[in-house]
């Protein structure tokens, strides 16, 4: 009876050895799926650390695409400034200049009028040497009876004939005056043209800098925008990477808890 019931004890112990075995069987089946689990997480890992290697790469490049880009538009307002400092010098240069030719044509118009008037003044003399010249035909008659009146007419035409070639003296030099005076004036004529001219130049140049700089905003905009999508991904593979090693300190806790267990059911 005593072997029968250390039997029955064996076979029981032995049954439950089995069970222990299976159990042991399964837990060593699901540790070797979660070490390929984990292995299948470490790679995960390793593969998105590489990723966030060469997304810092690349934003790097980004930042420093960005730092240059500022920097030439940086330089492009300062060619900017220039150009608009250029151009309301020439623009104050065009007043200046506009203002001497409506000063040189107010002065042009003086001249034609006195040059008016002196012609005037030279047909007035010219109809009173005419009639100087009658009179002096009259004194000639006169000449044996009025000798000494004849002398004081002379000298008065003497006097009135320097006067004369006096105004044509002022006359050729107001005409000459005028001929410079036009000259002139043409000559700031043709310089207003070339101002004009190169206003307008400095325009063109001044719009085409200034789409050249807004196409750049619109770039450095787009740039940052890209930035901030890629600073955004890299924080959701950061924090996916932590769930990650959350996920495997979880499962390394766990196996050293299977492999107490496993220890101890070895033991017994």
């Amino acid at each position: 009876r005593t072997i029968e019931k250390q039997r029955q004890e064996l076979q029981v112990l032995i049954a439950e050895l089995k069970d222990r075995d299976k159990e042991l069987n399964d837990m060593v089946a699901v540790h070797q799926r979660q070490l390929l689990a984990w292995e299948d997480d470490r790679q995960k890992i390793l593969t998105l650390a590489e990723r966030c290697a060469l997304l810092n790469n690349e934003l790097n490049k980004r930042n420093e695409i960005i730092k240059s880009l500022t920097k030439r538009l940086k330089l492009l307002e300062s060619q900017q400034s220039d150009s608009k400092t250029t151009l309301e010098s020439t623009q104050q240069k065009f007043k200046e200049l506009s203002q001497k030719v409506t000063d040189i044509t107010l002065h042009c118009q003086g001249l034609e009028e006195e040059n008016q008037s002196l012609h005037c003044s030279v047909l007035e003399l010219s109809a009173k040497t005419g009639q100087l010249q009658a009179r002096e035909q009259e004194l000639c008659t006169m000449l044996k009876l009025k000798d000494e009146a004849i002398l004081e007419r002379t000298d008065y035409l003497t006097e009135f004939t320097s006067k004369y070639k006096k105004l044509e003296s002022a006359l050729r030099a107001a005409k000459a005056e005028e001929f410079s005076l036009n000259k002139e004036k043409q000559d700031l004529r043709l310089r207003l043209k070339e101002l004009i001219l190169e206003t307008n130049k400095l325009k063109d140049d001044l719009c085409e800098k200034m789409k050249e700089n807004n196409k750049q905003q619109e770039e450095i905009i787009h740039l940052k925008q890209e930035n901030g999508s890629l600073k955004n991904e890299l924080a959701l593979n950061v924090e996916k990477a932590k769930r990650q090693d959350q996920l495997l300190q979880f499962a390394k806790s766990k196996q050293v808890r299977t492999d107490t267990e496993l220890s101890s059911l070895r033991q017994v």
